[in-house]
């Protein structure tokens, strides 16, 4: 049977969907504008620790 499809890690979550890659791109930007303008309490994944 193979594994499951979610292997959870602080830091590729960070490195694909945190602040800083979302700001780097025109559409990333869009995304973190839309959140704002929905009221979301947090933009963007928290930092890896």
């Amino acid at each position: 049977m193979p594994k499951r499809t979610y292997q959870p890690s602080k830091k590729k979550r960070a490195t694909t969907h945190g602040f800083l890659v979302r700001s780097a791109t025109p559409s990333g930007r869009k995304i973190i504008q839309a959140r704002r303008r929905k009221g979301r309490a947090q933009l963007t994944v928290k930092k890896a620790q």
